[in-house]
């Protein structure tokens, strides 16, 4: 694509990747593979560090139940977002994430500096 010039700055000390998807697009399906490969397994980044988001559109059916994502996305945090029905479940979740990936950073900064000292 036009942007993957782009990619490895955007990728460069990040912490977290969320992606977020349009789970009645089929293509969509098979692209957040790819994010999640270039992403998350290149860098590389721990599953947890990874947040996938299938996002309902406004009149969509939003069947959340019956969404199966194939290894290895089905290992992944999987939240869905309808933003008419249950906005709050989300904001809930993203700080949820937000904690997660915090402690994650702390973790790792405190492994370092024990590293530095010993």
């Amino acid at each position: 694509s036009r942007f993957e010039t782009c990619w490895p700055a955007l990728m460069k000390d990040s912490h977290g990747v969320i992606i977020i998807f349009n789970p009645e697009m089929p293509s969509h399906l098979k692209e957040i593979e790819m994010w999640y490969s270039c992403f998350v397994q290149q860098q590389p980044l721990l599953d947890s560090q990874c947040l996938l988001v299938a996002h309902h559109k406004p009149g969509s059916a939003g069947d959340t139940d019956n969404l199966t994502l194939a290894y290895p996305l089905n290992k992944l945090k999987l939240i869905h977002s309808n933003l008419e029905e249950d906005p709050e479940d989300v904001r809930m979740e993203f700080i949820k994430y937000f904690r997660s990936i915090i402690t994650i950073i702390n973790e790792s900064r405190d492994r370092e500096e024990m590293s530095i000292i010993s």
